[in-house]
């Protein structure tokens, strides 16, 4: 008997799971009715007791391997979202190459007209030296 207590004050209790059980219990659903996964089934010959308790760790592991199965399911549904950030940057980045490209032709063209009136404007200036010069020539043929 000492040896029951002092296992029994050793266990850890679920009070969250163990007031779960009570509610199913009280609600009309008892923990043997709640289907055996299919990959286990009662043997011949095993005790009440022994069936109860490898029902009950069979369930608590299947509540896990299911626990498992979700985080994984998550993990899926963050892979997606992700897949999805990184199309939108994807999309955002070849929107930025595009912009840089239009205002690098811009720049060329820009480029190109300063030039083209620093051509015409140095034209202009020969033009009017060679008028002023001529004028100058003219009245001191007068």
């Amino acid at each position: 008997m000492g040896s029951f207590e002092q296992i029994r004050k050793s266990t850890e209790v679920n009070l969250a799971q163990l007031e779960a059980d009570i509610i199913g219990v009280h609600s009309g659903r008892s923990l043997a009715s709640i289907a055996l996964p299919d990959y286990v089934e009662h043997r011949q010959g095993v005790t009440r007791t022994g069936a109860l308790s490898a029902e009950a760790v069979v369930r608590d592991f299947e509540t896990a391997a299911r626990e498992i199965e979700s985080m994984g399911a998550e993990l899926i549904d963050a892979a997606r979202k992700c897949e999805a950030l990184t199309a939108e940057v994807h999309n955002a980045v070849a929107y930025m190459y595009d912009t840089a490209a239009a205002y690098r032709g811009e720049a060329k063209k820009i480029f190109k007209r300063i030039e083209d009136c620093a051509l015409l404007t140095q034209e202009v200036r020969k033009t009017c030296e060679e008028v002023k010069r001529r004028m100058v020539e003219g009245n001191d043929g007068n």
